[in-house]
């Protein structure tokens, strides 16, 4: 069985405090994008996974060899193959990683007719990471808490352009929200009333600044993308990836070789 799992984007990314469990209270939109992993399980006399594209490695710490032996503990699976390819950069925050993990479990849960609803699958899915929730909702949320609380948003891009940039650089996620600023009482805009044109300044990532230190050419490309008509520019999660909302297509500068760039229409 094959499945491909899908990115988001981070509309907005407010920290708004420090939980007793070392994790972060946060305020954010998700927005799932159809830019897409793909994953296949197979049976297997022994278990395999190999890993091949953006970030390729079998590294043991893989989150679809967690979701893996997450349910195996309980459900006792046999052995399988899994192969992950990757089109989604790792250490971007467009949530590749999570959505790999969730979408192993979904995927499982088919194949070996688990009978698992959503709401048992996301509690799963909530001890692997916490977007990895919201993957197997997989429709644009508010989402609260650690990222796990998620609300259902009436929130329609698909007439619009989306262009992701990846520089190649990867973001430590942790080191990240060490050096974050607590943010109090957190945004008060409702994101859904408030038209795209209008989210400038006000529709706020609180990585940017800390990310835009080391790395400032985070900065230059979304003040790129504002120079060439994108409604909307913003960094997505902890980065490093920048994204722009556009009416339509635009005629973009040449950017570097290494550069990750997609149009999503």
């Amino acid at each position: 069985m094959i499945t491909f799992p899908n990115a988001k984007i981070n509309i907005g990314l407010t920290v708004t405090g420090k939980r007793a469990d070392g994790f972060h209270n946060l305020h954010s939109v998700f927005y799932p994008i159809p830019l897409r992993d793909a994953l296949e399980i197979i049976p297997s006399d022994e278990f395999i996974f190999t890993c091949t594209g953006f970030g390729a490695g079998n590294d043991k710490e893989n989150l679809c060899i967690m979701a893996y032996n997450l349910l195996k503990q309980k459900y006792d699976l046999p052995p399988v193959n899994i192969h992950l390819h990757k089109a989604i950069p790792a250490g971007s925050g467009l949530g590749g990683g999570s959505s790999d993990a969730a979408f192993t479990l979904k995927l499982l849960n088919t194949k070996f007719d688990l009978s698992l609803s959503d709401n048992e699958l996301s509690g799963f899915a909530s001890s692997l990471g916490s977007d990895c929730p919201f993957f197997i909702q997989n429709k644009p949320c508010l989402a609260t808490g650690r990222g796990e609380i998620l609300e259902p948003l009436n929130l329609d891009l698909s007439r619009y352009s989306i262009l992701i940039i990846h520089p190649g650089i990867h973001i430590n996620t942790a080191e990240a929200f060490s050096e974050i600023e607590i943010c109090l009482p957190g945004p008060e805009y409702d994101i859904t009333s408030l038209p795209v044109e209008q989210w400038k300044g006000v529709v706020i990532n609180d990585f940017e600044k800390i990310v835009e230190k080391k790395h400032p050419q985070i900065l230059e490309l979304i003040n790129t993308l504002y120079h060439h008509c994108a409604l909307y520019a913003s960094m997505s999660g902890s980065g490093s990836a920048v994204y722009g909302i556009f009416e339509t297509k635009a005629d973009l500068p040449k950017f570097p070789g290494h550069y990750f760039i997609k149009w999503i229409d």
